[in-house]
């Protein structure tokens, strides 16, 4: 007897609401019941609001059970799944409840999955597999379009592998945008012994996950995309810089790392090419500014984790003063689909110098969290009402932060401007990583604002003067306003110390904290205690 295909995610996000517990109950209830079942465990579709989402294999399609608990599995077995998906996936079913059914006694039945509304209106390059596959299957990866990238690459010489990123228009999704050939060209042009290559995944942005989704579901896919990378600019070692708060991802990598060079993807002869790359896991030191680039370098040298002086860049002077590409995640993940399909048909999503596709990741107070893929140039509101549903709460919307805890607090007016760099660049906002956190009405913008300075004087490695002491002085001084002094001189201090901070900040960290206190006070004067308006000008 054939047996039947089950797939049960093993992601984070399913391992904490009992996928584990529903793996080890399916087999045991089959075992019991005399049926035969081939477990897989695949990586999570990002459809967080149904995990854990089990799912088994028909001739139409793999069909979906949402919110499966392991104390529902044996009422599962006893009405004749998971033969019964077969006709399951016949019947038209109702939509998603976004609730899920956690006392319910039997889970619900969500019909073909990748027919879900949510999934079926994405455009999913990068994260093609994510869900799909078995994480740490090499046959798996193969069957599903991996290292079409890789075998491409290796058909190129390093000038034509830099140019076909640069044709591409990828630019770094990890939050500064920059454009990637740019930086592969630098490195590769770069004369030196010795180069490396350095994976960002430090995702320490509230509401970002889409690194740990490539990481512990298509682990695969990053591999190839660093090992294209290393190749491509003449590096012979790589290494993922992974925040140790992500303990299953690192043994992920681990895993899918081993795997990678028993196939011959990785080690001294790089699929019968005769080039060399090797892959290592590091984990990270536990502080946010790590995820800037050059004190991430310090970390991997053993050091404090402190902002470096540019220049020089690390394309020139990096890891251990050599050549250094740095890119985070998504963006080396990206990057074998550009090879394996070509820049155009990377180019043919996006818009203006915006290309290809954003993961977006919806977090906050929102009823369907999860990851959406789409090509750049979706508004927050098609975001927020399609596939978030509105807030959890059920009450309106206020504000959406875009771009993790640094990034603007972006008002209902706003929420119709295209998601692109440049237009997001024009009204003081950033897209960032991509991190979409919802706050309904009930929020107090103040306080988030306060949070957004007290943040940042935590978090900050303390090199500058304007992001160690602008921030103290900035969590006081809102303090002071939240508190009734709503002085012009309070206003007019709160906008000098941010433009001191945008301007004399080493990096980001500082340079960045005043978004979400500029666009709080702008936006919301009426948390503050302030008339509608109180802008700048008017508080002069």
């Amino acid at each position: 007897m054939r047996a039947h295909r089950v797939y049960v995610p093993r992601d984070s996000a399913a391992l904490a609401l009992g996928a584990d517990r529903v793996a080890a109950a399916v087999a045991a209830e089959a075992a019991k019941r005399g049926i035969a079942v081939d477990i897989v465990r695949n990586g999570s579709r990002g459809l967080f609001w149904l995990e854990p989402l089990v799912e088994v294999q028909t001739p139409s399609g793999r069909i979906g059970y949402s919110n499966v608990q392991a104390s529902q599995v044996a009422a599962l077995f006893d009405s004749g799944w998971p033969a019964r998906a077969i006709q399951d996936g016949e019947r038209e079913m109702a939509p998603v409840d976004p609730h899920g059914s956690w006392e319910a006694p039997m889970p619900d039945c969500v019909g073909r999955v990748d027919a879900i509304p949510y999934l079926a209106k994405q455009q999913r390059l990068t994260f093609a597999r994510i869900g799909v596959t078995d994480p740490l299957s090499p046959t798996d990866y193969e069957a599903h379009g991996g290292l079409a990238g890789l075998r491409a690459c290796l058909a190129l010489d390093a000038e034509a592998a830099c140019q076909t990123v640069l044709d591409s228009g990828l630019r770094g999704r990890g939050g500064a945008a920059f454009p990637a050939g740019i930086k592969w060209r630098t490195v590769s042009r770069a004369e030196a012994s010795q180069k490396y290559v350095v994976c960002n995944a430090d995702e320490g942005d509230s509401g970002t996950f889409a690194d740990r989704l490539i990481m512990e579901s298509d682990p695969f896919v990053l591999i190839e995309g660093m090992v294209i990378a290393a190749l491509s600019v003449g590096a012979s070692e790589g290494i993922v810089y992974v925040r140790s708060e992500y303990p299953h991802a690192i043994a992920m990598l681990e895993a899918a790392i081993g795997i990678a060079r028993r196939e011959g993807w990785l080690g001294a002869d790089v699929l019968g090419s005769g080039r060399s790359c090797e892959l290592r896991v590091a984990k990270a030191a536990g502080a946010y500014i790590c995820g800037e680039e050059t004190a991430l370098l310090e970390s991997l040298e053993g050091k404090r984790g402190v902002v470096r002086a540019k220049p020089p860049i690390p394309a020139l002077s990096g890891l251990f003063g050599k050549p250094t590409l740095i890119n985070n995640v998504i963006t080396l993940a990206s990057v074998p689909y550009i090879f394996a399909h070509g820049a155009q048909a990377y180019r043919e999503f996006g818009m203006g110098r915006s290309q290809g596709t954003l993961p977006v990741q919806l977090a906050g107070n929102i009823r369907r969290g999860g990851l959406v893929e789409l090509a750049f140039g979706v508004t927050l509101r098609t975001l927020l009402d399609e596939f978030g549903g509105g807030t959890a709460s059920g009450r309106p919307a206020k504000a959406i932060q875009v771009g993790g805890p640094l990034g603007a607090y972006l008002p209902s007016a706003q929420w119709d401007l295209p998601m692109d760099y440049e237009a997001y660049a024009a009204v003081g906002a950033v897209v960032g990583h991509g991190g979409v956190v919802v706050h309904d009405d009930t929020a107090d913008m103040a306080g988030l604002a306060s949070y957004a300075m007290e943040f940042c004087a935590l978090e900050s490695c303390g090199k500058c003067t304007p992001c160690r002491i602008g921030s103290t002085r900035g969590v006081e001084v809102i303090e002071r306003i939240r508190r009734g002094d709503t002085s012009t001189r309070q206003v007019t201090l709160l906008h000098d110390l941010c433009d001191t901070m945008v301007s004399g900040s080493l990096c980001a960290m500082g340079g960045m904290t005043p978004f979400p206190v500029r666009s709080a006070l702008e936006y919301f004067p009426a948390d503050f205690g302030l008339p509608d308006g109180a802008k700048r000008a008017e508080a002069a």
